[in-house]
């Protein structure tokens, strides 16, 4: 293979990068490339990606969720330039972590006025359900409404500097300034207590790093890099609501009274009895709320690619991301977690979303130099998920994709890339920030589109 053949190769393919990650374990999207960094001279580039999942099961009680997947799109963009020889400098937008997700029709992810508030108890959150003339179940009035829905975006700013000690090495580093916001509402008999649940959280910004080495050798079309991206730790003024909490404090009375007869009844036993009276009690004078603290996953990616025929290349990425950490405990859910968590067997409470394993995923691919103007690249993917039973905000569990890509060069400057991917989600089992079974999602996919334009200079 001759340089010439080569460089047209190394510049022209892997375009099924052009639609991304988008899909990945727990809140993984953009995949956080830095090819665009490593491109040769001045470059820039700008582009976006579209995600249509399906993602269908069935709650605890057998009922349809339909498709709780909503459609995702993000953009990115970079700028790199080389204004010494030795000595680069880039910038790089992307939105590295998302969630969009929303349950309806008739579940136990959709509030119902006869949603059961405690397990054991007849309390439910609408009136009072009488029958035969006998109450068969205490209201609470809550007026609860909605389903179960999550959304949650970042945006990411990354400033680079490089610097090439000797040929086809290159050392760098920089800063990353990344925003998060989002909404999340609990809605249903599958969250107990935390039926009406409403978490806002404002946008707010903070800083992580990132260091990295590649190394390549031209004549052979070989491009390795390797990059570390730091943990990012934010402290949030969240917003919270727990309206079954002021519920069950403004009945506090008649629900003492009613654990009484409950008791006395033989339908409870009494220990039960008076763990529920001393959960109730410490929730008689509300929730302090305070400062949620947050933390997205540091991260390792190694970039391939390598000639292995005439104007053809063998690509890939394989992606690590320590999600075993990660774990979102609002102040005032994490408060109440601990007046519950007896209840049920978590004496420490417990969070809101955590994840038990690691995500690893891989790509690899083939892209080929068609003709002088247009290459095409395959690739296959495979992701490993972040551990089973996953969070009911986020029911899947890895996958393994297929991806197709084009690239166009009208000019030797300017490079026009599109992508799709089609996705085989995993097969999961739902579970709420208590652990507790919610449901099974199985035969789930997704569908991919990404567009990019490329412009040296």
């Amino acid at each position: 293979m001759n340089k010439k053949n080569v460089l047209a190769v190394s510049v022209g393919v892997a375009c099924i990068a052009a639609s991304g990650t988008v899909f990945g374990a727990a809140l993984d999207r953009s995949g956080q490339s830095i090819a665009a960094f490593l491109k040769p001279g001045n470059y820039a580039e700008y582009g976006g990606n579209f995600l249509n999942p399906t993602v269908e099961g069935k709650d605890k009680s057998g009922n349809k969720t339909g498709d709780v997947g909503n459609t995702y799109n993000f953009i990115g963009g970079a700028i790199k330039i080389q204004p010494f020889q030795k000595v680069s400098f880039g910038l790089i937008y992307d939105e590295p972590f998302g969630a969009s997700a929303e349950y309806h029709g008739n579940s136990d992810f959709v509030s119902n006025p006869t949603d059961v508030v405690l397990s054991g108890l007849p309390v439910v959150t609408g009136p009072s359900i009488v029958s035969n003339g006998q109450l068969a179940a205490y209201g609470l009035n809550a007026g609860l409404t909605g389903d179960t829905e999550v959304s949650v975006r970042t945006r990411s700013a990354t400033a680079l500097v490089g610097f090439q000690p000797i040929d086809g090495l290159n050392i760098y580093g920089g800063g990353v300034y990344q925003e998060i916001k989002g909404n999340v509402q609990l809605r249903g008999s599958t969250y107990s207590v935390y039926n009406g649940y409403n978490l806002s959280i404002p946008s707010t910004r903070e800083w992580g790093w990132l260091a990295g080495v590649a190394y390549e050798v031209p004549d052979i079309a070989l491009k390795v890099s390797l990059t570390y991206r730091s943990e990012i730790d934010y402290d949030l003024d969240a917003k919270e609501s727990l309206p079954l909490v002021s519920a069950l404090g403004a009945n506090s009375a008649q629900l003492g009274g009613l654990i009484q007869q409950l008791v006395l009844a033989g339908r409870i036993p009494a220990a039960t009895g008076q763990a529920i009276g001393a959960t109730l009690g410490s929730l008689s004078g509300g929730l302090t709320g305070g400062v949620t603290k947050l933390t997205t996953p540091q991260s390792v990616n190694l970039d391939f690619q390598t000639g292995i025929m005439a104007n053809t290349v063998a690509f890939g990425n394989v992606r690590w991301v320590q999600w075993s950490k990660f774990a979102v405990q609002p102040a005032a859910f994490g408060q109440l977690s601990e007046a519950v968590g007896p209840l049920i067997g978590k004496p420490d409470g417990f969070n809101l979303v955590d994840y038990s394993k690691d995500q690893w995923s891989a790509n690899l691919g083939v892209g080929r130099k068609l003709n002088e103007q247009f290459s095409g690249s395959v690739s296959v993917g495979w992701d490993s998920g972040a551990g089973n039973p996953v969070t009911t905000l986020g029911p899947t569990e890895g996958y393994w994709n297929v991806g197709l890509g084009l690239r166009y060069n009208p000019t030797p400057k300017v490079e026009i890339s599109g992508g799709v991917k089609y996705f085989w989600l995993g097969d999961a089992e739902a579970q709420t920030g208590a652990h507790s079974y919610a449901g099974d999602f199985s035969g789930n996919n997704a569908v991919a589109v990404g567009v990019k334009l490329g412009l040296y200079f």
